[in-house]
């Protein structure tokens, strides 16, 4: 094990020096490097441009190395072997075949840039290539010059029909003259019209009756812009027009519900926008969709309208059934440093407790270590979720810890959330009204009364019984694009949190009496005051369908104040774990240089008030349900006063970032669509917590790396970030 970093610095140098031309025929050469460069076209870029390419390089990481060509590369050519090539190569998708050189394709590519330009009014756009040849390999560039674009000149929109002509020029119209050509913003222009007119009754008209003239004969590098009518609409009997511009009511709505679907109908009649005597809304048919599709115990929606009479319709709302019941387990297991651990957790959901779209989920999990000192540690934890369809959520949980040389602890919190997430938005916001949390310490060994209460005022407050009262709100955004699933895309999520300035202003106002160490009580039981920020983002390229780098960055800040000297302990930071630097086991790092080892007193020691998590993972997906990858993982956390109990583990800024742990490794996934297991084999590289040991602080194999110190696996449910 202690060679493991070298191997694997081998095999990426073997991989890197293969032939990259050595399954490309003899009289064939490889496409290495295609590029674009854009000249005299403001507002154009060639990552836009490279999407009409017909033909592409292969693909490669950080810019340079074709690592899946490399791959491919290293299957034999000796055809008696063709069954292991094809093994390697396509049966695990391991690789990706060289990239032959077409003209052809590169013709095709300057069709389809040049029709592109067009489209963003670049009518003069010519598009050249250079290609330069050595060692049967291709360097081809496009160079892309837009000349002069057109602008719009004279735009009308004139229709007969009285709101037709109306919304076609209304304040909200997308074209105006002077702006650029451009046909995708006239396309949206169109859709803009019809959509208007769906969503004020007029149930028979399309975006398709819709079309543009464009006139460029002004020999100015302006052109003449007209919407209109496409010819067939204009043509059509008067009759049949009549029925195009005819608003039509709704004049009733009925659900037929799947059999053994119970929902309440006032629950339905609520989500679904679409009421009798209503105009047809477009937009609201949109809304309603999206609304019973969001419902527990609805799987698929289907809403069909049946004209009745002259300008009526029916409207009709067909919900099928989805799973109401399901049970969910999980297993993971940890080993750092001698110490093993385990567990386990089951859940129950039902999508329609009350018959009203509820969901109520139940938790229960089990942990428990066999640790070399301090003895066994022991984790029961249960929690009931209620979430109602308006999105408010009722939560209650339970957590016993019990450590025999230390402590027993108690925690309880129950909390009243409200979550917002409009429909098509991207946004979800999360508003947790009130949450409550009491810590009750029935039992402490003397040992480390003595150790961490008596000796440490600091963080005594984290060892007492105490509650917290407490307000937060957090916002979470993706850019993923569900109809595009390749396309690189980023994701982030934040959370504000405060306690207890209601309860001090109540002390404050009524003059109510501090204890001993000045701090305030209720129903005497202290109660904690801090403020938290925590920010998470992450950014998901993607080199083909089948590899992707993730690159995560993660900070977190809690301070404490006025009543409190120190964060609650179930409020403050850990490091190390499946979610974090994974060369550690779970909350072992840190905080700063604090030395991990001297006992399982320590355990309760390594948390912090400051995190700091940086993340790069190459997935790499092998085969339909297997995923492999490889990492590397830095962060610690800190406190924010120096602490005697915690002693290297102050926050300074000309110290920090030397205190900084990494760690590497590699991973096995497998991918069950609904649930993916998780293992994960960390090694760590830097360690700081040595930094006033033994000074080895950087891990190699000639400088003490071992398996029982240095390298844990992680088993876990889900992707880290």
């Amino acid at each position: 094990m202690k060679r493991v970093g070298y191997i694997l610095l081998l095999l990426l140098v073997a991989l890197s020096s293969c032939n990259v031309t050595k399954f490309v025929p003899a009289d064939e050469q490889l496409l290495y490097k295609t590029r674009i460069k854009v000249e005299d076209a403001k507002g154009v870029s060639a990552t836009e441009l490279k999407t009409y390419l017909r033909q592409k390089q292969n693909s490669e990481i950080l810019g340079f190395w074709k690592l899946q060509l490399h791959i491919y590369n290293t299957a034999p050519i000796d055809t008696t072997t063709k069954s292991k090539a094809r093994l390697a190569r396509n049966a695990f998708k391991m690789g990706e075949a060289p990239e032959i050189y077409d003209a052809e394709m590169t013709g095709r590519s300057i069709e389809q840039l040049t029709k592109a330009m067009n489209n963003m009014g670049y009518f003069n756009a010519t598009v050249d290539t250079v290609t330069k040849v050595k060692d049967r390999k291709v360097w081809l560039t496009y160079t892309v010059r837009g000349n002069t674009p057109y602008d719009i000149r004279d735009y009308t929109a004139k229709f007969d029909q009285v709101d037709l002509n109306r919304y076609a020029n209304s304040r909200g119209c997308l074209v105006e003259d002077g702006m650029q050509f451009n046909s995708a913003l006239l396309d949206e222009e169109r859709e803009r019209v019809a959509m208007r007119m769906r969503t004020d009754g007029y149930y028979n008209f399309e975006k398709s009756m819709l079309e543009y003239t464009a006139d460029s004969s002004y020999n100015t590098h302006e052109v003449a812009v007209k919407m209109r009518l496409q010819d067939y609409i204009t043509n059509l009997p008067d009759s049949l027009k009549e029925r195009l511009y005819t608003r039509y009511y709704i004049r009733n709505v009925d659900f037929q519900l799947d059999k053994n679907l119970k929902i309440r109908n006032r629950v339905l009649r609520k989500r679904c926008l679409i009421r009798p005597g209503d105009l047809y809304n477009e937009r609201r048919l949109e809304l309603s969709y999206s609304n019973l599709n969001s419902l527990g115990p609805v799987k698929y929606v289907e809403i069909t309208f049946e004209p009745v009479g002259k300008d009526s319709l029916d409207c009709h709302v067909m919900l099928t059934k989805a799973k109401m019941n399901s049970v969910s387990a999980d297993i993971e297991g940890t080993y750092s440093a001698g110490d093993w651990g385990i567990g386990a957790g089951i859940g129950y959901l039902n999508k329609n407790i009350f018959h009203g779209a509820e969901l109520l989920n139940i938790n229960a999990r089990i942990l428990h270590e066999w640790r070399q000192a301090g003895g066994r540690a022991l984790e029961v934890k249960g929690e009931l979720g209620l979430t109602f369809p308006n999105s408010l959520k009722i939560n209650l949980a339970y957590q016993y810890q019990t450590r025999p040389d230390e402590f027993v602890r108690n925690i309880a919190n129950g909390g009243l959330y409200y979550m917002i997430h409009r429909p098509r938005s991207r946004w979800i916001h999360r508003f947790n009204l009130v949450d409550i949390s009491y810590v009750y310490l029935p039992w402490m060994s003397s040992e480390f009364r003595t150790a961490f209460v008596e000796k440490s005022s600091a963080l005594r407050y984290t060892y007492e019984d105490h509650f917290i009262v407490d307000w937060s709100y957090s916002g979470e955004y993706s850019s993923l694009r569900r109809r595009q699933p390749f396309r690189d895309y980023v994701t982030f999520n934040y959370n504000i949190e405060t306690a207890g300035n209601l309860l001090y202003g109540i002390s404050k106002a009524f003059n109510m009496q501090s204890d001993s160490a000045g701090v305030y009580t209720m129903f005497n039981i202290p109660y904690s005051q801090y403020v938290k920020a925590d920010f998470n983002l992450s950014y998901h390229q993607f080199i083909n369908p089948n590899h992707q780098l993730v690159y995560h960055f993660g900070v977190g800040v809690a301070v404490p104040y006025l009543n409190a000297k120190s964060v609650p302990f179930e409020k403050r930071y850990f490091s190390g774990g499946s979610n974090s630097v994974r060369g550690w086991q779970a909350r072992t790092l840190g905080p700063g240089a604090f030395p991990a080892k001297g006992g399982g007193l320590v355990y309760d020691m390594q948390a912090g008030d400051i995190r700091l998590d940086l993340s790069l993972e190459y997935r790499w997906k092998v085969w339909q349900y297997i995923e492999l990858a490889a990492f590397s993982d830095a962060g610690n956390i800190w406190t924010i006063n120096d602490y005697s109990a915690q002693p290297h583990g102050v926050f300074l800024w000309d110290e920090f970032y030397k205190q900084i742990a990494w760690s590497y490794g590699v991973g096995l996934r497998l991918d069950f669509t609904i649930l993916i297991f998780r293992v994960d084999f960390g090694v760590k590289l830097h360690d700081p917590t040595r930094t006033y040991t033994d000074g080895k602080v950087w891990r190699t194999a000639g400088n003490g790396l071992g398996w029982h110190d240095d390298m844990t696996f992680h088993f876990a449910i889900g992707y880290p970030f």
